[in-house]
């Protein structure tokens, strides 16, 4: 074990907060340049643009408390929701509150709710990996949830078995992996584009092209990403694979695993429950929350069981305990997916309806400029050569706005675009174009670079 690892281990939550708190105060996504919401409605591939601001608006602190004002809208594109999801993204007007220095719950650990457990840096709510579904072991059937009788108890009571959203209701998710519950647009997984994991198991993108808020790097630490309700940091899916930060990088793992059962009739700890569904292609294991359980590792690299760790991380050189958004090695999503299924601090985070201390309001500008400098290692460009459309994958997070133009090789601009502080990605139509040379620009509006691109039918 390292030193660091020991002072972590040692100190724990003590060393938390001073000289580190910060990054919840900085690293929101602020929107400063007007960003509106876009959606999908099924049918219409072209994006509708709505009249609401995305990512966050202002950000307030105070000696104890960081104030996230938001409408919860993302810059990327949300919608649209094939399984009949009537809802739309829908404007959250939401003031969130979140501690300054989280504390480490001491006592009974914290279950993960319904509803909002989370929200990451541009705004959009976190869930955890229930959908409100759970099994009725006396209907023999689903219940709660739109389209299923209520459960036994009426809302909020306990159910032996529990729905996992990811699998159940990935018809539902638009390419974001993301879905409203009532307006509420949600994340219930790592916020990385269907189209990007290694196996794609979704084609929404295909039908309906947008992105996420990052994408997966495998040989970079991912970005600080969001923050839980008990106030700990919330990353992507790779880190260090040592807790003090040596080792490289490596994908951060999940320390649950599937049952090895054939019958859904006892708990993860193996207790005799109400019996279960049958275990079958309609409800084959993974289906419901208690079909995993939790296998401590030696390993630095797994995660606990609330689904994090004690570690340093870019924005907590000194060490934070920070959640991650666990992947398989495909990068599909991973049970529990970035929280739970229990808090690891206290959680005092919530939505408040407006601020009732003196605060200060925070000014992006005292940080200087956050612009991405144009570099090859921070984009791709595939295809190339290309023929009906060419693409610039943003490699990390986006905290301010790229203007991309497309050039022919006589130095006319024949396209361009904006891809948007929260976005990663940008596609250009190129069925309309010549076949030939063309140059790329991609600048932040004070530096830039080209690259090029030919087209060939």
């Amino acid at each position: 074990m390292t030193r660091t690892t020991l002072v972590l281990l040692s100190l724990g939550m003590a060393m938390i907060g001073f000289g580190q708190t910060d990054p919840v105060i900085t690293d929101w996504m602020l929107n400063t340049t007007g960003i509106m919401g876009r959606h999908y409605v099924q049918g219409n591939s072209t994006p509708i643009q709505d009249n609401v601001l995305a990512n966050v608006q202002q950000v307030d602190y105070s000696d104890n408390w960081v104030y996230v004002h938001t409408h919860g809208i993302p810059a990327y594109i949300t919608g649209p929701f094939l399984d009949g999801n009537p809802s739309l993204a829908t404007d959250q007007s939401a003031i969130y509150r979140f501690p300054r220095v989280p504390l480490q719950n001491t006592g009974a650990a914290t279950p993960t709710t319904g509803g909002n457990i989370g929200i990451f840096i541009n705004g959009v709510s976190l869930f955890d990996y229930r959908d409100g579904v759970a099994w009725n072991a006396t209907t023999n059937a689903l219940c709660g949830g739109p389209g299923n009788p209520p459960c036994p108890g009426g809302m909020g009571a306990t159910q032996a078995w529990s729905r996992d959203a990811i699998p159940a209701e990935r018809v539902g998710f638009d390419c974001s992996k993301a879905h409203p519950a009532m307006g509420n647009y949600h994340h219930h997984q790592n916020p990385s584009a269907f189209n990007l994991d290694l196996a794609v198991v979704s084609n929404i993108c295909d039908l309906y092209a947008a992105d996420g808020l990052y994408v997966i790097d495998s040989t970079a630490h991912s970005p600080l990403i969001g923050y839980a309700y008990d106030g700990f940091p919330i990353y992507g899916a790779y880190g260090a694979a040592n807790t003090d930060g040596s080792g490289g990088i490596v994908r951060i793992r999940s320390g649950y695993q599937l049952r090895d059962i054939t019958v859904r009739n006892t708990s993860p700890t193996g207790v005799p429950v109400t019996d279960g569904a049958p275990i079958n292609t309609t409800y084959p294991l993974g289906y419901f929350r208690e079909d995993y359980e939790y296998i401590a590792h030696a390993e630095p690299y797994y995660l606990d069981e609330h689904n994090g760790r004690l570690c340093v991380t870019p924005e907590y050189p000194e060490g934070t305990y920070a959640y991650f958004c666990t992947v398989d090695e495909n990068w599909n999503s991973a049970y529990p997916y970035v929280v739970g299924p229990t808090f690891y601090g206290v959680k005092t985070a919530s939505k408040v309806t407006s601020i009732t201390e003196s605060v200060t309001t925070f000014d992006p500008l005292s940080l200087g400029s956050r612009e991405m400098l144009p570099s090859d290692d921070r984009y791709t460009l595939f295809p190339n050569p290309a023929s009906d459309v060419v693409a610039i994958q943003v490699n990390g997070i986006l905290h301010s706005n790229l203007i991309v133009g497309l050039f022919d090789a006589s130095g006319k601009e024949v396209r361009n675009a904006t891809i948007f502080q929260g976005s990663t990605i940008w596609f250009l139509d190129t069925r309309t174009l010549y076949d030939g040379t063309y140059f790329v620009r991609i600048g932040n509006g004070r530096d830039a670079m080209t690259e090029q691109v030919e087209i060939v039918r």
